[in-house]
């Protein structure tokens, strides 16, 4: 059984002898105009223009001796692309191929050609470590190494075994993905794509007097793990770290502010944040990016017991600042406190949070999207950009002053929640008293829950 749970396999070839012989043949048509050289491929000339008139991706199948599948590609948005590559993989599977051939790659653009691969790869991702009967080959697909090269195969493979691998720590069931074993996947996946993993025991973290990771975790019999993942390259770009910090809510109750109509059933996806930066600093690593980052991730349930945290308890932060628990189920911005805090001993050039924090933002974005909030604007546009382009779209919401009005308690420095208006902000706003540095914040609560 493959590790990263992906059954697609690229190959880049030198020579044609390298194919097998069963291989289906796929070509790619990208002009409503190209060229045929069969009568099946010329029987669909009418279909192919009416696919490119109407912009629409098509795909068609010859499964006789010569096994085919033509598709046509007119759209340009790369989105698109990547679903015309899970729509190749999906008739693959259909039809029960063990290899196939992709032709005419030298007619796309380079990012084309990576977004269809990727599509490809990506669709190819099953998580069926508890199935009986498993999927235990791939489907060898090769492409010619004069248009996509080794190295740039191996990097897209790399990349979407990243991937892969965050997804596995999501949908691993909450009896076996606790915090220590999050700790120990963290390990295994630093050996694997080359960068350090630290883990920090309960005593450590006491010592640390992070109050929002303990507080968290009281009500849980399994102790809580501060993850820190090291990958400095030789010569790196940045003479700042960049760091990451993710959500690591193994399984996420409310504590005694109880999850209640169904909500629950989903709470094993309540560390995707965490899941999120190791997958991240994995494919850095992996593809020897080179920029120093470090990755950090403080892991506990939020379970309930006798001696669980309670609502009006007050909590100190590991920077001293105290906190009124009005709500046990506003637990995601108590651990990410004390990781942002334990960020500034770094100096970093720019501080990325990453969390399922906020219903709220859940239901602005929906599964479309994720919010953005922080203090580097220039960041925060570029990384709008780019989520464009590969449709890890970002909506920005305010930070304004007044949220944090809303924060302020009778008894403490300042509550956990801010009541019904503006519930993303002043999440966000509560997680910007921790920073003293340029940082961003993602809810991605929206993505992060799709079953």
């Amino acid at each position: 059984m493959q590790d990263h749970y992906l059954n697609v396999q690229l190959n880049a070839y030198a020579q044609e002898e390298e194919i097998a012989k069963e291989a289906v043949e796929i070509i790619l048509i990208n002009t409503a105009n190209a060229e045929t050289d069969s009568a099946w491929k010329k029987s669909l000339s009418a279909s192919i223009k009416k696919a490119f008139t109407d912009k629409k991706t098509q795909l068609w199948t010859s499964w006789t001796d010569k096994k085919e599948i033509i598709i046509a590609l007119p759209q340009k948005d790369l989105e698109e692309i990547r679903l015309a590559g899970a729509m190749i993989y999906k008739t693959l599977k259909k039809e029960n191929a063990k290899t196939a051939h992709l032709n005419d790659l030298e007619n796309l653009s380079k990012e084309t050609q990576l977004a269809l691969l990727e599509g490809l790869l990506l669709s190819s991702y099953k998580f069926d470590k508890y199935h009986k009967e498993k999927n235990t080959t791939a489907i060898d697909i090769y492409l010619a190494e004069s248009a996509v090269s080794k190295e740039e195969v191996k990097e897209l493979t790399t990349l979407a075994e990243a991937v892969s691998l965050t997804k596995n720590l999501v949908n691993e069931p909450p009896n076996y993905m606790d915090a220590l074993q999050f700790s120990s996947d963290a390990k295994a996946a630093g050996k694997k794509f080359g960068f350090e993993t630290e883990v920090l025991d309960k005593e450590k973290i006491k010592e640390l007097k992070m109050g929002g990771l303990l507080g968290v975790n009281q009500g849980s019999t399994i102790p809580p793990t501060f993850n820190i993942f090291h990958y400095k390259p030789k010569n790196p770009i940045n003479k700042k770290p960049l760091v990451l910090v993710g959500k690591g809510v193994m399984f996420d109750t409310g504590g005694y502010s109880l999850k209640v109509g169904g909500i629950m059933s989903t709470m094993k996806s309540d560390m995707a944040g965490g899941s999120a930066v190791l997958g991240i600093v994995s494919a850095i690593a992996g593809n020897k990016l080179p920029y120093h980052v470090i990755g950090l991730v403080p892991a506990t349930d939020n379970k309930i017991s006798g001696d669980a945290m309670v609502v009006d308890d007050v909590i100190t932060m590991m920077d001293g600042t105290t906190v009124d628990v009005q709500n046990t189920d506003a637990e995601g911005r108590l651990v990410l406190a004390d990781a942002l805090t334990y960020a500034k001993r770094f100096d970093p050039e720019l501080v990325i949070d990453i969390a399922t924090l906020t219903g709220a933002s859940a239901a602005i974005t929906g599964d479309f999207g994720m919010a953005v909030l922080g203090k580097d604007q220039e960041s925060i546009d570029e990384l709008t950009h780019t989520g464009e382009s590969v449709y890890e779209r970002l909506v920005q919401l305010p930070l304004w002053k007044e949220y944090a009005d809303l924060l302020k308690s009778e008894v403490a420095d300042l509550q956990n929640i801010g009541g019904k208006t503006g519930g993303v902000s002043t999440a966000g706003k509560f997680l910007e008293h921790f920073t003293d540095y340029p940082w961003i914040h993602f809810d991605i609560a929206g993505a992060a829950f799709i079953k």
